[in-house]
């Protein structure tokens, strides 16, 4: 099976490409099968990652960023294959 983990954080205002960057050198404990790094606009940054993966699996997920560098919590969501 394979299940998608989606990141999603705000950035705090005029702080996006800091964002960007900092969930980019995030690094997880064990590689997915697929890492995916987006941005949108009002400095929101999407990361999907893919498993080969049970749906209930304990899987590494990127962390909530420390300080001010959000303007609100990170938003998480799972998804499971299903083609």
């Amino acid at each position: 099976m394979t299940v998608a983990l989606m990141w999603e954080a705000k950035a705090a205002a005029g702080r996006g490409e800091e964002l960007l960057a900092w969930a980019r050198r995030q690094p997880l404990a064990t590689s997915p099968l697929r890492r995916e790094t987006l941005r949108g606009p009002e400095g929101r940054v999407l990361v999907i990652t893919w498993w080969d993966a049970e749906y209930e699996a304990q899987l590494p997920e990127l962390p909530e960023p420390e300080g001010d560098l959000i303007a609100r919590p990170v938003h998480r969501w799972r998804f499971e294959s299903v083609g």
